[in-house]
C-alpha cells in the first residue's frame, strides 16, 4: 500500500509527538523499510504450505479484517464521488498485486522480486505522462530507459532459474508494478480531499470481501490449513504480511509524510530492495554481481525520476 504516498494526509499526530525529531524519524524510515523488504521473504515462507492464490487471498482478507473496525470512524464519505479512485486503489493497488507476487514467486526468487518492485517509479511517470498530462524532463526520459535495460538485465541473468523462466515470471512482477503505478495516479487524481486512513479503510472494504470469498469458496485453503504441518507457521507469515506490512504501515507511513515530508518518506523506494537482497542471501539464494549491478542502476534511474 505504498500507494498513499501522493494522498492529502490528516492522521493522528498526537501520537507521535515527537516526530519532528530527525533520529525517530530515521528510525521509522528504517523500520518501514525493513518491514515492505521483507515482504517478499515472507510471501515466500507462506507458500511453504499454501498455494499462491491462497497466500493473496490470505493477506488481503486479513489486512481486512484488521482494519474493518475502523470503519465505524471513517463511514461518513461520499461514495459517489470517490467510488472509483477507491476501486483503483484497492483493486490496483492490493489485490491484484498480491495474486501476481505471490504467483512470481512460485518460480523465482524472493531477492530478485523486490529489486524488480523497483520499478514502480518508472511507471508511475510513464502513467502520469498519458493519464495526468505530465510533461517528463530529459533526465526522467533517461531514467526510464536506464531503468527498464537494467531491469531486463535482472531478469535474465539470476542464477536462480533458466533465463526464459526469469522473464515470464518477472513480467508477472513487472505487471505488478504498473498495477501499483495505475494506484498511485489514481489515487491522485480522484482521492486528493479524501484522508488517507480513510481511503484505505474503504479500498479494502470494497476488495477484502472479495478476498474472503474467493478464499472459502474457491480455492483448497481449508484442506490445506489442516492437513499440511506447515500450515500454522505459514499461516503466522501471511498474518505478519497483512497486518504489519499491509496494514499497520500504511498508517505509520502516513505519519511519517505528514510530519517529515514526502520527498523524505519515499526513500524507502531505495531501502527496500536492499533489504530483500539481505533476506535472500540469508535464505541462501544466488544473487550474482551483474543483478547487484543492475539494482544500482535501477536505484539510480529512480533517482533521476525523481529530481526536480
Amino acid at each position: 500500500m505504498k500507494a498513499v504516498i501522493g494522498s492529502n494526509v490528516n492522521i493522528y499526530c498526537y501520537l507521535c509527538p515527537g516526530m519532528q525529531n530527525k533520529k525517530l524519524a530515521w528510525t521509522i524510515l528504517l523500520v518501514l523499510s525493513v518491514v515492505w523488504g521483507s515482504s517478499f521473504i515472507l510471501m515466500k515462507r507462506g507458500l511453504e504450505a499454501f498455494s499462491s492464490d491462497e497466500v493473496a487471498a490470505l493477506r488481503i482478507s486479513m489486512a481486512f479484517i484488521f482494519l474493518s473496525p475502523l470503519l465505524i470512524k471513517h463511514h461518513k464519505i461520499d461514495l459517489k464521488k470517490y467510488s472509483f479512485g477507491l476501486m483503483l486503489m484497492g483493486v490496483f493497488g492490493n489485490l491484484i498485486p498480491a495474486f501476481l507476487f505471490t504467483k512470481a514467486e512460485t518460480e523465482i526468487s524472493s531477492s530478485l522480486t523486490g529489486m524488480l518492485n523497483a520499478l514502480t517509479p518508472l511507471f508511475t511517470i510513464i502513467i502520469g505522462v498519458f493519464w495526468l498530462k505530465l510533461k517528463p524532463s530529459g533526465t526522467q526520459i533517461s531514467g526510464i530507459i536506464i531503468g527498464f535495460i537494467s531491469a531486463v538485465a535482472l531478469m535474465f541473468f539470476d542464477s536462480n532459474n533458466e533465463p526464459s523462466k526469469n522473464a515470464l515470471y518477472g513480467l508477472l512482477v513487472v505487471a505488478a508494478t504498473i498495477c501499483y503505478a495505475i494506484s498511485v495516479t489514481g489515487i491522485k487524481k480522484y482521492l486528493g480531499g479524501l484522508n488517507s486512513i480513510t481511503a484505505t479503510v474503504w479500498a479494502f472494504t470494497f476488495t477484502g470481501p472479495v478476498a474472503v470469498v474467493y478464499l472459502f469458496g474457491f480455492t483448497n485453503f481449508t484442506h490445506h490449513l489442516l492437513n499440511n504441518p506447515l500450515a500454522m507457521q505459514s499461516l503466522g507469515y501471511i498474518a505478519i504480511l497483512a497486518i504489519v506490512g499491509t496494514a499497520l504501515s500504511v498508517i505509520i507511513f502516513n505519519i511519517l509524510i505528514k510530519q517529515a515530508g514526502a520527498v523524505f518518506a519515499s526513500t524507502c523506494t531505495y531501502l527496500i530492495p536492499v533489504v530483500a537482497i539481505g533476506w535472500g542471501l540469508m535464505d541462501y539464494e544466488i544473487v550474482n554481481w551483474i543483478q547487484l549491478l543492475s539494482m544500482i542502476v535501477i536505484i539510480f534511474s529512480v533517482y533521476l525520476i525523481n529530481r526536480r
